[in-house]
């Protein structure tokens, strides 16, 4: 068997495999071109024809095995490799700084609470113990108080969501009110 027969053959089933298992296109090239060199150097060691495309699964596991183990012991990071990281953080203080006018619209005792919880990070039980509430009362006061505030940014602020319910970007709205500028 040759090689062109062999790759000609098995090449788009070699290559949906390395797809499934790896996200990066560039990266299933890159590895579909190993798997073709490795094939070439050695397809003549494999002696039943019929164990050929068991042979070219098993060099292609091997490849991605090979990839995630490179891969994993990589510790440097380049800049290219966080810029989404980058761009979700920069959103997020953005929406920090237009959300402070719309938490100081508020009842303060809302604003407090959304401060300590959710630009704070203080956790919902410790907020609780410290104001002397119960638990369930704090999540329910929470839960309108969120709702308050998400009321009054939706009437100035488009936002775009992930799957998930995080915010990924934003768009003003264009209106009168001064918590909108």
């Amino acid at each position: 068997m040759t090689i062109e027969t062999v790759w000609g053959e098995y090449q788009s089933s070699v290559k949906s495999f390395l797809h499934s298992k790896v996200s990066n296109p560039d990266d299933v090239d890159d590895l579909l071109q190993d798997i073709l060199l490795k094939t070439y150097l050695h397809l003549n060691e494999v002696k039943d024809r019929t164990k050929v495309k068991s042979w070219l699964f098993q060099v292609a596991n091997n490849a991605i095995i090979d990839f995630y183990r490179q891969k994993g012991r990589s510790n440097q990071i380049g800049h290219d490799d966080l810029w989404f990281e980058k761009e979700k953080e920069q959103v997020r203080e953005d929406l920090l700084t237009c959300l402070l006018p719309f938490i100081q619209a508020l009842p303060e005792e809302d604003a407090e609470m959304l401060t300590s919880i959710e630009l704070h990070g203080q956790s919902q039980k410790a907020y609780a113990e410290e104001m002397g509430i119960n638990y369930s009362t704090l999540k329910s006061r929470l839960k309108k108080s969120r709702e308050k505030i998400n009321s009054l940014f939706h009437e100035c602020c488009e936002l775009s969501l992930d799957k998930n319910g995080s915010v990924i970007d934003y768009e003003a709205r264009q209106k009168g009110d001064v918590r909108c500028q």
